[in-house]
């Protein structure tokens, strides 16, 4: 290059060529100074990025109330088992499962465990799965400007790839509906786990989780520890009568957290009897209008409420609340009444299954719990969020007046409400009569059940033309209808069970429109017009259950032949009746129709000397309850065990069969039948001079089919009484499993000297035995290790 200059070297004979020279110079002199730069040595490493911790601690209370058991469960699934999986915890709005889980979090950033990363994650009900996969990218280290621009499918396996290689537990917060995981690109995990919190079961279901956990509300130890905690014992010690009111206006929160810290709360400076008080008062008579608990409690709950698939549901869960606070609500009555308000759609599959369908759903979205299998409560403050949407967010739409366990002894003043109510509870208060004569034009729904009502006005209904719903069951004062229920064109349920009604008006008969009619335990009524029920030709559930059967040979002989009434009745669903003769029996038995619908039979004082056929009764395929009443004239029970051997493996024999009850029965010497009913949960029997054995083993001695059968009866039994049976000697000839035995009563049994248990029965659970002093001293049993077992079960009937 420095033979192509001129002028001694400083110019070049070609400018072009000394251009791009003095470039490629410049250029080498950079790269000169970046290496002299590299070889300074002053840090020999670079700086290590910051370390990502395994758990973020999140904020939660100082104390956790109550919940100290359920987090040590789930944290031995979580640290201790080998495949934790999927875990759920479910339960209603406001009961702790946010907070169960922080703590969970929180127990990782405090305990060293062998996971890699804990990513909490809240979901909520929108949910969206590329809010997810953001929070998972940063915690594991994938979130850059280049990574948000990736499409879902690429950030998910970017998350799979780093996650597989790990052991993680991810934490989702508030879930709705079921999340794909695989979407996301979490691996099902082996040796890591998944938690997740949702107020429906039914997304465990849909999660597939291992394991569920139902996060309860708080017991009254544990609910007066928080409230007491949030009012501060400066409050509380202010003045004697102090404490007192406090624990009722902590049972008032029903057990719920979040309501007992928002109360507490707003009690914390109350420091007179008066204000406790009133606070009392406005709670029960309005606990909307306390301070925060529409805005932050009610609002909370409404989410799980309009998270209903539809209206009709959502209608269905606020009737629930025209019933008292803590109250059992049958789950038959209350489909029954839905199915008449016009709740329910009619499909193939009938009204029944679809109720029964939405009184699951309801349960899985924790608004109603399941007390026994045949009852559901709403939770006190469900309930009061339920009245709230009613009376003040729905207020023109649901018309709702509910008075429902108000103490009054008669009905309201308050003429605009009956004027302008679409739905009335007076149920299960102190009205004895009802003089006066309401104007309804708009009331749909009324409940008089369960007071001690005596007199109703002959006028009372005749301003209703609209009434679809009329409940007057449980007035055990009630004698007599009065005359202007005949008025009542538009009803379409009529419930008057549990009364001492003695007849049916025939004005009954105009009310074309009835579907269902209740008369289970009206056990007075004897006169019931002829023709009246096949009237009726819409009908779809009547219920006679234990009609009439106090009246002791009073009784109409125009309802001897009942059954012939009931032939026409194309659309009934639901069937529960009682038969006093053997004639209208054995016409029920002929028609396919009644007998596939029947779900509850009693057959009372049997005048003939007949036999019962057991195989007619084993194909009632609905049949739930069977109840045997005064019937000295019956033989026996009659059954050919061969053909009941080749009934018991269709599906359908006795299978639905769950109670029996044989009352005043002389001439019965067993009870072996039962032993083809799998289901059976409830067995009584009292007052049968001739009953040796509940099961006899002489009836199988030739019949070699029945070992099978006979091996383990009684597998889903949980009540047995016994009373009043001289002779019985035995229950079972050798020891049982009775797995969900809860309860066995026995009285006036002197002849039982040993019961069917051995040390295993039971499944070593604690049951209550009651019985005299004297027969358990005289009691017999199988080893030691049985007696021992059962020795602090019983309960001297002495005592009671």
């Amino acid at each position: 290059e420095i033979d192509k200059l001129c002028l001694g070297g400083y110019c070049s004979r070609n400018c072009k060529s000394s251009y791009k020279f003095g470039r490629k110079v410049a250029k080498m002199l950079r790269d000169v100074r970046a290496l002299k730069g590299d070889g300074v040595f002053e840090e020999v490493a670079a700086p290590a990025p910051e370390s990502i911790s395994v758990a973020d601690e999140r904020p939660t209370e100082p104390t956790v109330v109550g919940l100290q058991s359920q987090l040590e469960q789930v944290w031995r699934c979580l640290v201790q088992e080998p495949a934790a999986g999927i875990i759920g915890l479910y339960g209603m709005g406001g009961v702790g499962k946010t907070t169960l889980l922080t703590q969970i979090n929180n127990k990782f950033v405090d305990n060293p465990t062998d996971f890699d990363y804990v990513i909490w994650v809240v979901v909520s009900k929108d949910l969206q799965l590329e809010k997810i996969q953001e929070t998972i990218g940063k915690k594991i280290g994938l979130y850059t400007d280049s990574w948000k621009s990736k499409s879902l499918e690429e950030k998910a396996q970017d998350i799979f790839k780093t996650l597989s290689k790990k052991k993680f537990a991810l934490l989702l917060d508030d879930l709705w509906e079921r999340v794909d995981l695989k979407k996301i690109g979490v691996p099902l995990p082996k040796n890591s786990a998944v938690v997740f919190t949702t107020r429906f079961v039914d997304v465990c279901g849909g999660m597939e989780a291992r394991r569920k956990f139902k996060v309860a509300c708080l017991s009254d130890e544990d609910a007066w520890e928080l409230f007491r905690e949030k009012v501060g014992e400066e409050t509380i010690e202010s003045h004697h009568s102090i404490p007192q009111l406090a624990q009722t206006v902590a049972k008032e929160c029903g057990g719920l957290p979040l309501a007992l810290i928002i109360i507490g709360r707003a009690m914390a400076y109350k420091k007179t009897p008066e204000e406790w008080r009133y606070a009392i008062e406005v709670l029960r008579r309005s606990a909307s209008e306390f301070a925060g608990l529409g805005k932050e409690v009610y609002s909370l709950l409404k989410f799980s409420y309009d998270c209903l698939p539809n209206d009709a549901i959502r209608s269905c869960f606020l009737y629930c609340c025209l019933y008292p606070e803590d109250y059992s609500i049958d789950k038959r009555d209350l489909i029954d009444c839905w199915m008449c308000e016009g709740f329910l759609e009619e499909d193939k599959f009938g009204t029944q299954n679809r109720g029964s369908h939405i009184v699951t759903t309801l349960v899985r979205a924790c608004l109603l719990e399941e007390v026994e299998d045949d009852q559901v409560k709403m939770h006190d403050v469900v309930r009061d969020m339920a009245l709230w949407i009613t009376c003040e967010i729905e207020k023109e739409k649901e018309g709702f007046l509910v008075y429902a366990g108000s103490g009054l002894t008669e009905a309201p003043a308050d003429v605009r409400g009956w004027e302008m109510g679409r739905r009335l509870s007076l149920m299960k208060n102190s009205i004895g009569n009802l003089p006066t004569v309401p104007t309804c034009p708009h009331l749909l729904t009324l409940f008089l059940n369960d007071n001690p009502l005596r007199t109703i006005t002959g006028g009372f209904f005749q301003s209703m033309p609209c009434l679809t719903v009329l409940k007057m069951s449980d007035n055990i004062m009630l004698r007599q209808l009065p005359t202007g229920i005949s008025k009542l064109v538009s009803l379409q349920l009529l419930d008057i069970s549990y009364t001492s009604v003695t007849g049916l008006p025939e004005g009954l008969k105009a009310l074309v429109n009835l579907k269902c009619l209740n008369l289970d335990w009206a056990d007075e009524l004897v006169e019931v017009p002829q023709q009246l029920l096949s009237n009726f030709s819409r009908l779809r559930v009547l219920r006679m259950f234990a009609t009439g059967v106090g009246s002791y040979g009073r009784f109409s002989s125009r309802y001897v032949n009942v059954a012939e009434e009931l032939l026409g009745l194309k659309y009934l669903e639901v069937l529960e009746i009682t038969f006093r003769s053997f004639e209208a029996y054995q016409t029920f038995l002929s028609s396919q129709k009644l007998r596939s619908c029947t779900q509850a039979l009693f057959l009372h004082e049997f005048c003939r000397e007949e036999s019962i056929g057991v195989a007619d009764l084993a194909d009632l395929e609905q049949l739930n309850t069977l109840y045997f009443r005064s019937c000295d004239w019956i033989k026996g029970l009659k059954i050919d065990y061969k053909d009941m051997v080749q009934k018991s493996r269709q599906p359908c024999v006795f299978r639905s069969l769950e109670e029996v009850t044989v009352d005043n029965c002389g001439n019965l010497k067993h009870l072996t039948f039962l032993v083809f009913a799998p289901n059976l949960k409830s067995i009584s029997v009292r007052d049968c001079d001739d009953m040796e054995e509940i099961i006899s083993a002489g009836e199988f001695d030739d019949i070699p089919e029945m070992t099978g059968i006979i091996s383990s009866p009684f597998a889903k039994l949980q009540h047995l009484q016994l009373g009043g049976l001289g002779r019985l000697k035995s229950i079972y000839w050798k020891p049982l499993p009775l797995p969900r035995l809860k309860e066995l009563t026995v009285v006036d049994c002197d002849s039982l000297e040993k019961l069917p248990l051995d040390s295993n029965s039971a499944n070593g659970r604690r049951i209550l035995i009651r019985g005299d002093e004297d027969w358990w001293r005289r009691l017999q049993w199988e080893d030691e290790a049985t007696q021992n077992a059962f020795r602090l079960c019983f309960q001297s009937l002495d005592e009671l």
